[in-house]
């Protein structure tokens, strides 16, 4: 597996517990460890959206650093690249 594999698939994990604990936060809104693994989880999965798009452009179009120009359409799609 390549790096941008492996970014993907760590980005999957993240995501992933971050929408189950956000279903336990569903029915346990004041629970304090619940609401700091979210936070923790929110957390990574932040700084591997931006090592993420720092690497490969855009994951999102969310992620568009705006410098004067729509940069959304100027790299390849994240399902575009070869390295899958």
């Amino acid at each position: 597996m390549n790096d941008y594999q492996n970014l993907l698939l760590k980005l999957q994990a993240e995501n992933f517990v971050l929408q189950d604990i956000n279903l336990y936060l569903d029915t346990h809104p004041d629970c304090p460890n619940g609401l700091a693994y979210y936070r923790k989880f929110r957390e990574l999965r932040d700084q591997t959206v931006a090592e993420y798009e720092r690497t490969y452009g855009p994951l999102t179009v969310n992620g568009v650093r705006n410098g004067g120009n729509w940069t959304w359409v100027e790299t390849p799609w994240p399902w575009e690249r070869n390295g899958w």
